[in-house]
Order: C-alpha cells, then structure tokens, then sequence
C-alpha cells in the first residue's frame, strides 16, 4: 500500500495547530474541516481524511483557497489498522495536536432482519474506529503532556431510541469508553470532549430514511413491520423536519471545542435535555420507557399535527439553535 505523506506548509505559524479529521468527504466531517481552516486567525492547519479521494470535490470546492494552505487531505480508513497507522506516520513528526473522530455509519430498522455481520460493520467503524484513532495518537499527546480528543456521539449515546438498537448500542459503547478514558488522560493534560448531536439534515440521514422504505426485512412479523414504517418512520421524518440541525450548526459547536475547554459532554440540541434528563430522573428506567412507548404508540398521530404546525410557526429557528459549549 502506498504511504500518504502529509508535509505541513513551511511557513506555518509555529502556534499553530494540527487537528486531524476523520470522515470528511460529506456532512458534519466537511464542515469542520471547512470552518478550522478557514479559521481567520490562521490557528490551525486541518488534516481532512476520507477513504477514497475520490469524493473530495465537494470537500475542495467548499474549502476554497484554504485548500493547500490551512488544508491537506489524506486517505484514512478508520476499519484498518494498516490505513491508520500509514495515515498518522505519513504526518510531520506524527504530531497531532487536537484528533476529530467524526466518521460513523447507521444502522436503523426491526432487530430480526438485521444480519449480525451488518451490526459487526456499524460497531467497527463507530466503536473500534475511534478506539484506533486514538490508541494511535495518544501516546505523543501523553508525552507531550497536551492536546485535545473530540468524538461527535449522538444522543443515542445517552437515550436509546426505538428500531436503532444496534446503532444506540454503539454510541452507548463509545460514551462508556470516552467517561472511562476521560479520566485517566486528565493526569497528562489531555482533554477528551464529547458532541452529542440529535437529527442532522445531512445527505446520509436522507438517504438512509429513503433506503430503509423502500426495503424489504425478512425474518421480522408483519406488527413490527407495520409499526416500523407507518408509526416509527413518518414520526422521525417529521422530528428530523422540526428539530433536526444542520452540519454546521454540530461544526460550530466542535470548532468552539478546539480553542477552548470544554464539558466532557456537550448536546447540541436544546430541545433533547428534557428528553435525557427523564432517564436520570428515575433510576428504574420506567419513567423514559414508557415516555417513549406514549410518544410512539399512542401519541404518533398527535405529534405528526403538532410537528407540523411547529414547522410552520417556527420558521426553521430551532433548527439553528445549540447549546453553547461554555
């Protein structure tokens, strides 16, 4: 396999700092990249990664002439341990000051037509992934006693939502690994922070929600079909249309992280503390399960007409707005 060699501008501030993007091609991933190097005070330069270079244009084009200057591009394949390690050795001094883990897949539907191979794949690249990115950096930021670790989780990490099981367990995954690694990296004075977005208008979630319509799920009874794509699908469409944020309302908040010190975790949607906040406020876990099972259930027709007048009300303002990360 050919290395990818990262050679950092030669007159590059010497304050300034390398931060390492994984997932850049689309979505949340491209903005971050976009707005760190086109950061006005020159701060940072970015190593924006993707698996294939093939689907940079997007990337290159929204970067503009930052685009060689604050911005590199490498290929990195967070499921390889090989493209990993290639990835941070082909980086000057393999030093990287502040690592992004942003790549992620999803995985939605009824639990019986999901292959177990297909849930291996999502915790590889959501769970194992960011564990390589960071079993892979750590040890330099460990000695040089500094930098900065953020993963963009989900509130499924916090709250599990019904038909994403295995995408939930996954984020759930990460969040115990991230508060059990937070600790001990605070004796070496690195931070590791955490985004906890909820729906995000991206290219991925419309085409998953367009995929999973249109698909067939053997092995699951024709109840939890029904349920699945007449009860739990137009009620996320209709959440994703009233709540759902935008990449750059998610990147705003991650570039705020990067020159500051943030919480350990950092929600960026307002309108989902309630949410979380009913699961801590009984520790039998009755209290959110059957929250959810009203809202679903026996709400589902309610909630389409009160999403839909929100929408109008609101003129898009909640989407935009985030909870400040100080």
């Amino acid at each position: 396999a050919r290395r990818h060699i990262i050679i950092l501008p030669a007159g590059q501030s010497p304050g300034q700092k390398v931060v390492l993007i994984t997932g850049c091609s689309s979505g949340i991933g491209l903005r971050i990249a976009v707005m760190l190097a086109k950061d006005e005070q020159k701060r940072y330069h970015v190593i924006a990664t993707m698996r294939d270079l093939k689907r940079k244009d997007k990337l290159v084009e929204a970067a503009g002439d930052a685009y060689g200057k604050t911005l590199s591009l490498a290929v990195l394949d967070v499921c390889s341990d090989e493209s990993v390690k290639q990835c941070i050795d082909g980086i000057k001094d393999r030093h990287v000051d502040i690592l992004i883990n942003n790549a992620g897949i999803g995985l939605v539907g009824p639990l019986e037509s999901i292959p177990i191979e297909e849930m291996k794949k999502v915790f590889e690249t959501n769970f194992f992934g960011v564990i390589r990115m960071i079993k892979e950096v750590m040890p330099d930021m460990k000695k040089r006693r500094g930098g900065h670790i953020i993963v963009v989780s989900s509130v499924m990490g916090l709250q599990g939502v019904v038909f994403n099981d295995v995408y939930a367990a996954s984020k759930f995954a990460m969040e115990g690994f991230c508060e059990s690694l937070a600790v001990q990296l605070l004796k070496f004075n690195v931070t590791l922070s955490m985004i906890e977005p909820g729906p995000v208008h991206t290219e991925f979630e419309a085409k998953m929600i367009q995929d999973v319509r249109q698909k067939e799920y053997p092995g699951a009874d024709p109840d939890t079909i029904h349920y699945f794509k007449n009860v739990y699908l137009p009620s996320s469409v209709d959440i994703f249309e009233v709540l759902g944020q935008t990449p750059d309302d998610i990147a705003r908040v991650s570039t705020v992280h990067c020159a500051s010190s943030p919480r350990f975790r950092n929600m960026t949607n307002p309108w989902y503390t309630p949410i979380v906040a009913l699961k801590y406020a009984d520790e039998t876990g009755g209290l959110s399960v059957h929250a959810f099972y009203h809202m679903l259930f026996n709400l589902g027709p309610l909630m389409h007409i009160s999403m839909t007048a929100m929408k109008y009300l609101t003129c898009g303002c909640l989407r935009s707005r985030t909870i400040s990360p100080t």
